[in-house]
């Protein structure tokens, strides 16, 4: 019939039981006559274990050890895996991230996919096996066992399903596809049926913590159709694919909210050429991501800058910005934990005027205070105080006719 990638995550496999279940979606795809390749996250809550154990030993365990150790929690639920399907009479075989030829770089703990060699999946799937393969995980040219960073599975499985030219890459996880907004805050958010590889990319990267950015990214880049779903029913999911497919052409497909930004306000900043490259620059020298940035008109010769960073960088940052802001003869340095980011995204936006007014005036009848705009083609993002971010997602996700229907 086809190629088939799955991926399952820590709570599809957090137990046999679950581990399970999994067997039996796997071979009722097989038994459809399909070529089934699985990748897996570790169970549950065992990555946060191992981490730390490894930080009962040092406050900061050495990289490369610390990728060995983590990548056998994937290891233990592909083995189990493959162990129940040969239990239920179907040919597996498990492999792991350096057994499938996943070559990444030497970035311990934050690897990205050079490339696959996927020569060694083909010829057990030509021998109708079922493949599992220990997602999150690759080696480097030295043959160092590498990880991929949070949410690295989503990404194995993508970049296995390009090398494969799979006929789909199928996500499951604990919610049954992407929604319009966060069905937590919003109880009136609705399953989309089919959304664009941009917009899924945006949401994404804006707070929707459906997918990894980098996944999507893959996706986009080899055209891998992803179809999430739940690993708890056999409901249709999301499918994200690409822009040119047959789209549902909405104004904005969706609502996003991120509590995970700082603000940082570099005040007084003197108005000369290059000082903002001055004041930003050692903010990326430290490793620290900047993400939205405003700087004021000039008045009386200096002008104010602002940025955000995410909050688990802003002590980081906050130290750099006050010795630059010295260096430079700024007036001070001002931070704020207590924001959020709110987000329209949809490619309907590229054709349609009135979003920035209407979402804007939306947030204004709340008599919630905007302290930052930033936007792209398909998507406006606002700053505001941390404390009316439900609200926010709640109106908006109302205005702009998202609510699903009674």
């Amino acid at each position: 019939m086809g190629v088939i990638v799955q991926k399952f995550g820590g709570t599809s496999v957090a137990d046999i039981e679950r581990i399970r279940n999994v067997a039996h979606r796997v071979a009722k795809a097989y038994d459809a006559g399909n070529d089934v390749v699985v990748i897996l996250s570790a169970m549950a809550g065992v990555t946060d274990k191992l981490i730390s154990m490894a930080s009962r030993i040092s406050e900061r365990p050495e990289k490369r050890e610390l990728d060995v150790l983590l990548a056998t929690g994937e290891q233990t639920t592909a083995a189990l895996l493959a162990m129940t399907l040969i239990s239920m009479k179907y040919p597996a075989r498990s492999l792991m991230g350096f057994q499938a030829e996943v070559r990444t770089d030497c970035a311990f703990g934050n690897a990205r996919i050079l490339d696959i060699n996927a020569e060694r999946i083909e010829a057990l799937i030509g021998r109708r096996n079922i493949v599992v393969i220990a997602g999150f995980q690759g080696h480097d040219r030295e043959g160092n066992i590498t990880t991929l960073g949070r949410g690295g599975s989503d990404t194995s499985a993508v970049a296995i399903a390009a090398a494969l030219k799979a006929d789909v890459c199928e996500i499951y996880t604990d919610v049954d596809g992407v929604y319009t907004t966060d069905p937590n805050i919003c109880g009136k958010a609705r399953k989309i049926s089919k959304i664009a590889y941009d917009e899924m990319l945006e949401m994404a990267s804006l707070g929707a913590k459906v997918l990894q950015i980098r996944s999507v990214e893959f996706a986009k880049k080899y055209n891998v159709p992803i179809h999430v779903r739940s690993s708890f029913s056999e409901e249709e999911g999301t499918m994200v694919w690409s822009e040119e497919c047959d789209m549902e052409r909405l104004m904005v497909s969706g609502i996003t909210c991120s509590k995970n930004d700082a603000r940082i306000l570099v005040k007084g900043v003197p108005d000369q050429p290059g000082i903002a490259a001055r004041v930003l620059g050692p903010i990326a020298e430290a490793g620290i991501v900047v993400d939205m940035i405003i700087q004021s008109a000039p008045k009386n010769g200096t002008n104010d800058i602002a940025f955000t960073v995410p909050r688990t960088e802003y002590d980081a940052a906050m130290e750099t910005a006050r010795r630059v802001a010295e260096e430079v003869g700024a007036e001070g340095v001002h931070g704020d934990q207590s924001i959020a980011k709110i987000s329209v995204v949809g490619i309907g936006m590229k054709s349609h005027s009135g979003v920035a007014a209407k979402m804007f005036s939306t947030l204004a009848a709340e008599n919630i205070n905007i302290r930052m705009i930033s936007t792209s083609e398909i998507h406006i993002s606002c700053v505001i105080m941390e404390k009316y971010a439900e609200l926010a997602v709640r109106a908006l996700h109302t205005a702009f006719g998202l609510d699903r229907e009674a």
